[in-house]
């Protein structure tokens, strides 16, 4: 049965100074992780989430990206552009996508400032350096950076240990995967320091054609350790190149050319072949640096504090054919085919603490917040038109600046005031400043369209709840929160060439949370009821802008709600069997769809009631495990039911020859994996691990991701969907049968 949360300290530390007095290692892991505990949930927070210990971490950790590591939690379905789980990956919790989850590593923000996304190529193989990780659903507790809209994803960077030891992690399976990963710790030096750290490489050429990757990364930490004070230097930087594979393809195209098939970097050569650019890729390096302090200030008050920095440089380079030359500044009337770069280089830093008080009688105060500055370049040049290289110091055909600054405060008490039944209340307020100034890539009747944003939002975000525990093991728990959120910058950038855009809105939700736990020495069961409430809710609408990125609209009036249940169970010794289930209704209410007619005229029809895009209403994860000696076996399996790839109600659209249909839905599947691992010990080396994890055991032909535009008309009195010319509907194969081996070698 998977250990929680509570119980990583108690196996952390095993430590005696070097100097020969004891040191209280329960203490210093409590105060290790103060980093995370102010926006962490407990068996007291009426919220439902989900722990990774550090040892489930690694159980799983053989180079697949984060959200893969967390695909067997409760309501979460996931995404990979190459189908192999490396490179471009996705996570989304209850239909929500992932600018809508917020991420932070020791309690500092991942996400972008503008896009809200966090793209996991750039923290290559973070799990390496993980403790722990929560995952939280719902509005969740408050935290600093991105508002959480659908989930909150906390990680905590491993703590150091007092044994000095070095580690050596190698695998290598199909579709030419490997990893390389050299982890080392210098134990405690003196008693009180220590120095911690890893190199790995990752790399991959994909299932889809031409989608590699290749990540290079690194996690340093420095750190001085009392019995109160704990101060933590740390720096990790990820550098990835990895080649487009997120345009899809059609069914007709993978009929005709297969399912690995990629048309990113297409074009037709001077002889009439079917060829690709070579380095459609993208390019990018992001470099972390974190300065943490915990203090435990007496036995009931604890403060942290944190300075981060980061700084992101990178590029993609990307074959555009049929382009308009004076989008790009070109001279010429006639269609050309061109390369061009899209850069960015961006700045963000800032502060984040908190002050936490327990009275050790059941009463809990957290006082914390942030302050977080962003500033990003972001301008685009040609290199290449036609067979002629563009070597002359043009200036960029855009170039545009964005500044954000995201500020918060928040107040968390929990009290005990009846034996057993505990209140919880989190106030939290958030102001956004967002300015974005220069020219745009987009162009209108008037010309080349300016960026002139000025927006200022102010966020009052609350959460309430009740947690009443009973018996053995057993509690019940009922909440209420609301969250606020901004739109993206995507969000705004997308409107920008619209004749009849509408300007993006903030988004609202209101969550109500009621759920039932117990915590048995041998069964653990999770109920958990969900209502999310939304106001001008940003969904994925199914299609792509000119970048290859997802685009959102605001939708008035949507809900989602379901039921998770979740439970493990342990019959004997070294037996585990682990079931998580989501059950969901997710719906867009008076949804309005826009009509061109075949006069050409324009007309707005309400669809009424809708399903939500990408957003299933089954999702199973079931574990069956077996431990022995060493011996370890696994067999993993996930469900995840259709789903939309539009919100208009229609799951298919009338071809343009009007003699069949396309579909527009992601078909469900049914995905099992095996793995293998033995665990020994070998002459000088203090464990030796090896394993073989058999993925996707059945061959099953799935899609973890797609996208969809297409066309409505009245016909016969009856909305219809149909191409028009210009619509389409494109799928992400995810790989069959494929395998990875793996040894770790524990000096």
């Amino acid at each position: 049965m998977k250990k929680r949360l509570e119980l990583i300290a108690l196996a952390a530390l095993a430590v005696t100074a070097s100097s020969g007095e004891p040191t209280d290692t329960l203490r210093n892991v409590s105060l290790e992780e103060v980093t995370v505990t102010s926006t962490r949930a407990t068996s007291r927070t009426p919220i439902a989430y989900s722990d990774l210990s550090r040892s489930e971490i690694e159980r799983e950790n053989y180079g697949k990206d984060v959200p893969l590591l967390m695909q067997m939690l409760p309501s979460v379905t996931t995404s990979s552009d190459a189908g192999t789980g490396i490179g471009y990956t996705g996570i989304h919790v209850r239909g929500t996508d992932p600018t809508r989850i917020n991420v932070t590593v020791n309690g500092i923000p991942l996400n972008d400032s503008e896009s809200a996304q966090l793209y996991w190529v750039n923290v290559g193989d973070i799990a390496s350096s993980l403790q722990s990780i929560q995952l939280q659903r719902g509005v969740g507790t408050s935290t600093n950076g991105a508002g959480s809209f659908g989930a909150t994803l906390n990680m905590l960077s491993e703590n150091v240990g007092g044994d000095p030891y070095y580690m050596l992690d190698l695998g290598g399976g199909s579709y030419g995967t490997n990893k390389q990963t050299f982890r080392f710790s210098s134990g405690l030096l003196g008693g009180h320091w220590g120095l911690q750290g890893r190199v790995s490489h990752i790399a991959s050429d994909g299932y889809i054609e031409r989608a590699n990757t290749r990540l290079y990364s690194y996690f340093v930490q420095g750190c001085y350790l009392s019995d109160r004070t704990v101060i933590k230097f740390i720096t990790f930087a990820g550098k990835e190149k990895t080649y487009m594979a997120w345009d899809y393809a059609s069914r007709a195209q993978m009929e005709k050319y297969g399912r690995r098939y990629n048309p990113c970097g297409e074009y037709i050569d001077a002889d009439g072949n079917r060829a690709y650019y070579p380095n459609q890729t993208d390019n990018y390096h992001q470099q972390h640096y974190q300065l943490l302090w915990n203090q435990r200030l007496s036995d009931r008050w604890k403060l942290n504090l944190a300075l981060h920095y980061t700084r992101g440089d990178g590029y993609y380079e990307q074959l555009k054919t049929g382009q308009k030359p004076y989008k790009y500044r070109l001279d010429g009337d006639e269609r050309v085919d061109l390369v061009r770069r899209k850069q960015m280089a961006n700045n963000f830093y800032g502060a984040v603490g908190s002050l936490q008080y327990d009275n050790r009688n059941g009463l809990q105060l957290i006082i914390g917040g942030g302050w977080n500055k962003y500033d990003g370049d972001h301008y685009g040049r040609v290199i290449k038109v036609g067979d002629k290289e563009i070597t002359d110091d043009r200036a960029p055909y855009y170039d545009n600046n964005g500044k954000k600054t995201d500020g918060n405060v928040y107040a968390k008490l929990s009290y005990e005031f009846i034996n057993g039944l505990s209140a919880y209340v989190d106030l939290q307020y958030r102001r956004v400043s967002y300015r974005m100034t220069g020219s745009s890539q987009e162009y209108d009747d008037n010309g080349q369209v300016m960026f002139d944003l000025n927006k200022k939002y102010n966020f009052f975000n609350p959460k309430v709840g009740l947690t009443y525990a009973f018996g053995m093991g057993h509690s019940v728990y009922a909440s209420f929160g609301i969250a606020h959120k901004e739109p993206t910058r995507n969000n705004f950038e997308d409107m920008l060439a619209e004749a009849d855009a509408v300007e993006p809105q903030q988004e609202r939700l209101n969550d109500l949370e009621v759920g039932y736990r117990w915590l048995g020495d041998r069964f653990q069961l999770g109920i958990n009821c969900y209502y999310m409430d939304y106001d001008n809710q940003f969904v994925l609408t199914g299609a792509q802008d000119s970048n290859g990125e997802m685009v959102a609209r605001n939708i008035k009036d949507s809900y989602r709600m379901g039921i998770e249940v979740s439970a493990g169970w342990q019959p004997f010794a070294g037996f585990d069997w682990d079931f998580n289930a989501t059950l969901s209704r997710n719906r867009a209410r008076n949804m309005i769809l826009t009509l061109i007619n075949p006069d050409w005229s324009i007309e707005y029809a309400n669809v009424g009631t809708t399903k939500l895009a990408f957003s299933p209403s089954v999702i199973l994860g079931n574990t069956f495990s077996y431990e022995y000696k060493g011996a370890r076996i696994a067999l993993m399996s996930k469900y995840v039911s259709r789903q939309r790839l539009t919100n208009s109600g229609f799951d298919r659209y009338v071809n343009a020859d009007g003699t069949g249909t396309t579909s527009a839905v992601i078909d469900g599947a049914f995905v099992n994996d095996l793995d293998l691992s033995y665990t020994f010990s070998y002459k000088s080396l203090k464990s030796v691990t090896l394993g073989l994890t058999l993925y996707n055991l059945f061959c099953e032909k799935y899609d973890s991701n797609g996208s969809c535009s297409m066309n409505f008309k009245r016909e016969n009195g009856e909305v219809i969907a149909y191409d028009g010319g210009w619509a389409w509907a494109t799928f992400s194969p995810q790989a069959p049968f494929h395998l990875l081996a793996r040894v770790q070698l524990r000096f």
